[in-house]
């Protein structure tokens, strides 16, 4: 039987892509879903089709949200997808309003809710997972701040994990790094675009040469697999691609 049946799940950032995979995946190996999304549509469209996924429209940026959906739905796990989409560009192009703009988005969820995760706290046997990016790992010249972004959001990663284990919390915290962009959410579209033109190539063509992509689909099922590994065998860290998770 899945870890998740009958567990509440609060998956932040489920409105499409990476985070609309997991929610369904979570929804369907029995879990009670919180969706969490700035835009109301998809994730009512998300809850329209699936019974055991509820609907939550929120800035998950603002202060007070997590603290407020932590109180109200009591979750075991938590996923933290949600970010903003970075402002593509050379380094010479960008300002610091656009160089900035996913350290104002996803550093400051990451903060936000791995602190009410830690002050709540979590019920004992809580799970935290937070879904940076391969780019915290080996950059991305072409999308202004975000490799540093997603490095930062890591690095609190670690620091909750740190904190919970000095408080005897019994909540886990992990993040999970998909290693290559992908086509099937905004910031992966954005960022194909991007560098298939610095190189000189096709879209297509930079696709292709990606190799076996990860889909939501597949980022759902890896996410399963990692929430029914008992924490005490959990990695810090993973990389995620196509093929499923290993320790980064």
């Amino acid at each position: 039987m899945s870890e998740l049946v009958g567990k509440a799940a609060m998956v932040v950032g489920a409105g499409r892509g990476l985070g609309r995979g997991i929610a369904d995946a979570f929804a369907d190996a029995g879990a009670s879903v919180v969706a969490v999304a700035r835009s109301r549509p998809e994730v009512a469209e998300l809850a329209a089709a699936n019974v055991n996924i509820r609907a939550e429209a929120a800035d998950a940026a603002d202060a007070q949200t997590a603290s407020d959906l932590l109180d109200r739905y009591k979750p075991a796990v938590v996923v933290l997808v949600a970010g903003a989409v970075p402002v593509m560009g050379r380094l010479q192009d960008q300002t610091w309003e656009t160089f900035s703009v996913n350290w104002h988005a996803d550093v400051k969820i990451a903060f936000h809710w791995l602190q009410a995760a830690l002050t709540k706290p979590l019920a004992p046997g809580g799970r935290v997972v937070v879904v940076s990016s391969g780019a915290a790992v080996k950059g991305s010249p072409a999308s202004g701040g975000y490799a540093g972004a997603k490095a930062t959001q890591r690095f609190l990663a670690d620091y909750a994990r740190v904190e919970a284990q000095r408080a005897g919390l019994d909540v886990t915290v992990t993040v999970v790094l998909p290693a290559a962009m992908t086509p099937f959410g905004a910031v992966g579209r954005q960022g194909i675009q991007a560098y298939a033109a610095r190189s000189g190539q096709s879209e297509d063509a930079f696709v292709k040469q990606l190799g076996d992509l990860l889909t939501p689909e597949l980022a759902g099922a890896a996410l399963v697999e990692l929430l029914q590994t008992d924490p005490a065998d959990t990695a810090a860290a993973y990389l995620l691609t196509s093929n499923g998770l290993k320790p980064a």
